[in-house]
């Protein structure tokens, strides 16, 4: 929790979304930094545990009993709206006050909400998140090995990513299976791509035959880039090759 906290910078309070609070240990501490928190909890047994203990905290905490994600590339809009009605004192009629996200993550989650913060919601400052370290390995890869591929360019492209620490299973009771990993990502003040549309179409369609040459996969009746090979494989590009790369194909 220390270390979260610590990542999250959390001294000048702000607008924080919490997903999965449990039964609100997090929750508290966020408040007692200061934060105004939209919580996001899909067990409806912990809805009475959450109200009792931060009731204190009035208007600065809000809570949404269900799921964050309405499908795998939307977030629910009854959240986006928990998030206007959290900036109350923004005047503009749909307020989208700068916001950070803590979160501790399941795995069938954590790519989509990451990857549909990133992209869409560009209010989404910055985000520390408790992960599967397999998640947080294919996040933080860097080209060329075997965790490299569309996820950590499209999150690369739009966000400075770190990873904070790795936890043992031995950290948690009851015990998981699986180790896990806490990164943060910082949305980058000029992204490296103004269409990760495009740059994600262009991802899938590379990564499905990562092992094959560019030429084979884009064609060899086309000269790439000036610096891009193609003989080379997907999974050796940098993130900005493949930002050019999507450019030039569009």
């Amino acid at each position: 929790m220390r270390r979260i906290m610590d990542a999250a910078d959390l001294e000048e309070g702000g607008l924080v979304l919490e997903v999965g609070p449990g039964t609100g240990a997090l929750s508290e501490r966020l408040l007692e930094a200061g934060a105004d928190l939209v919580a996001v909890e899909i067990d409806r047994d912990m809805e009475p545990i959450l109200r009792d203990r931060l009731s204190d905290f009035g208007d600065r905490f809000h809570l949404h009993i269900g799921d964050v994600l309405e499908s795998k590339h939307t977030l629910n809009p009854a959240v986006i709206e928990f998030l206007h009605a959290a900036s109350a004192s923004d005047p503009s009629p749909n307020p989208q006050s700068p916001f950070k996200m803590i979160a501790n993550l399941p795995y069938n989650i954590a790519s989509p909400l990451l990857v549909n913060l990133a992209v869409d919601h560009p209010a989404m400052s910055a985000a520390v998140v408790m992960i599967q370290r397999e998640v947080a390995d294919r996040i933080t890869a860097a080209p060329g090995g075997k965790d490299y591929g569309p996820l950590s360019v499209i999150l690369q492209a739009m966000c400075e990513v770190d990873r904070v620490g790795t936890l043992s299973p031995e950290c948690f009771w009851p015990r998981p299976k699986v180790a896990s990993a806490v990164v943060r990502l910082v949305r980058r003040a000029n992204p490296l791509t103004d269409d990760p549309v495009a740059l994600s179409g262009l991802l899938q369609k590379l990564f499905q035959k990562r092992r094959k040459q560019l030429g084979a996969i884009l064609g060899r009746d086309r000269a790439l880039p000036d610096g891009i090979d193609p003989d080379a494989r997907p999974e050796s590009l940098s993130v900005e090759q493949f930002v050019e790369l999507a450019r030039w194909s569009g």
